[in-house]
């Protein structure tokens, strides 16, 4: 059978450097398939789609909201050729209801375990519209590595810089956050990986640079403390959400190659400030996510958020606003009190005002939001900070020996500077 994996394209952040990272969802989703799937792979955002190339199937991976109508679109390219479309990922969770008028069959849910059945049903010619299996989740343990394979390396550089390779080391989350889609996701039980398999993933990556993109590292302390001594001697650099702000840990984290750690910063409160400056302290680095848009804040609020960013010397800040995707407590409050300004999902990037804010016009926090960004970056822009993260972690691999550069022409060899 021959499957072509479709990544829908997306804007990013009108804001922020672009850049574009190896997508997870599709090689993930590229592992659990069988030895006799032949898998093509196209991201969008890198890669130009052949809708006449001949495939059996396509499976659309959705990762976000603001990808979905770009989804059916290409859906319905697809299908009015002859070729029947499967739906899958998170967005698509999101938004299935929708996606039902626009697919063959819809899949919620995990794909190990589960998305064989799917397959079969196809070649018999019984496919079903929808396949929910969002309250069977798969042992972790049957998690293959990533199918890497399908990538195509060379679009994952940023002027010449290897980029990070995305990696999962557990899957769930207990913490409730209220802005966040992923107790309905993935549940609210944290669901570790066995260590050695991630350690073998982990060994399986040439690139020596990886991002955990786990919900929160942070959920269970033992198992954390493990994971780090377990892969300290791989030597690679790693990025993750938060960490657990433990002296143990954080000194395991750093010891084992934590290169900086995505920080969300809500308050201007000394707990916030230690917490950073722990990081600090052990040579890890800090991006700051701020959340902007919450009932608390006014134009006030923000100015005195973002000077207080600047004290704390963060490496880099990223500023979204806050947006009511769908299954989220915020959503539900504010769909309950009519606050949602309209469903154009495509606009759902973050970097847009799409319900009304408490304390101020949805223009005036438009008009933060950008100010937020430019008061950051008034003395250094983004690109010159992400520049300055990635000499950083350079210096740390040359005095390892780990620093490698890529040859000309080639995305899978390297050399190692004399």
């Amino acid at each position: 059978m021959r499957l072509l994996i479709i990544y829908p394209k997306w804007r990013k952040l009108r804001r922020q450097t672009e850049f574009h990272l190896p997508p997870h969802g599709p090689v993930c989703f590229a592992s659990a398939l069988g030895d006799d799937v032949q898998v093509s792979f196209c991201d969008e955002n890198v890669d130009v789609i052949d809708f006449d190339q001949g495939v059996d199937m396509v499976a659309m991976s959705v990762m976000l909201t603001c990808q979905i109508q770009r989804a059916w679109e290409i859906a319905g390219e697809f299908r009015r050729r002859g070729t029947p479309v499967i739906f899958g990922g998170i967005g698509t969770m999101l938004h299935f209801e929708e996606t039902l008028e626009h697919a063959d069959a819809v899949f919620l849910g995990e794909a190990e375990t589960h998305i064989g059945h799917v397959l079969e049903d196809y070649k018999r010619g019984k496919l079903k519209k929808l396949y929910d299996m969002r309250g069977q989740l798969p042992d972790t343990s049957l998690i293959k590595p990533a199918r890497r394979d399908i990538l195509n390396r060379e679009r994952y550089n940023y002027r010449g810089v290897q980029m990070v390779d995305l990696v999962h080391a557990s899957r769930g989350c207990r913490f409730k956050c209220f802005p966040c889609s992923t107790p309905y996701l993935g549940g609210v039980n944290f669901r570790p990986r066995p260590i050695d398999q991630v350690v073998e993933e982990l060994e399986g990556i040439e690139n020596n640079r990886l991002f955990f993109v786990d919900n929160s590292l942070g959920q269970d302390d033992q198992w954390e403390k493990d994971l780090f001594r377990a892969i300290t001697p791989l030597k690679k650099k790693w990025i993750s959400h938060p960490i657990k702000d433990d002296d143990e840990i954080l000194d395991l984290a750093a010891e084992s190659g934590c290169w900086y750690v995505y920080q969300a910063i809500i308050d201007t409160s000394d707990h916030i400030r230690k917490r950073v400056l722990r990081l600090k302290e052990r040579g890890i680095g800090v991006e700051g996510t701020i959340l902007l848009g919450l009932d608390m804040h006014d134009e006030d609020y923000i100015r005195r958020l973002v000077d207080f960013l600047l004290e704390l010397d963060l490496d880099l800040a990223e500023f979204t606003v806050l947006t009511p995707f769908l299954h989220t407590p915020i959503y539900e409050e504010l769909r309950r009190d009519g606050r949602i300004l309209h469903s154009d999902w495509k606009r759902y990037t973050t970097d847009e005002v799409v319900f009304q804010p408490a304390k101020m016009s949805a223009g005036k926090l438009a008009e933060m939001y950008e100010w937020a960004w430019e008061h950051f970056y008034q003395d250094k822009s983004q690109e010159i900070r992400m520049a300055n993260l990635f000499m950083k972690v350079a210096k740390k691999e040359m005095a390892q020996g780990t620093y490698r550069l890529r040859k000309e022409g080639s995305a899978r060899r390297w050399r190692t500077p004399a």
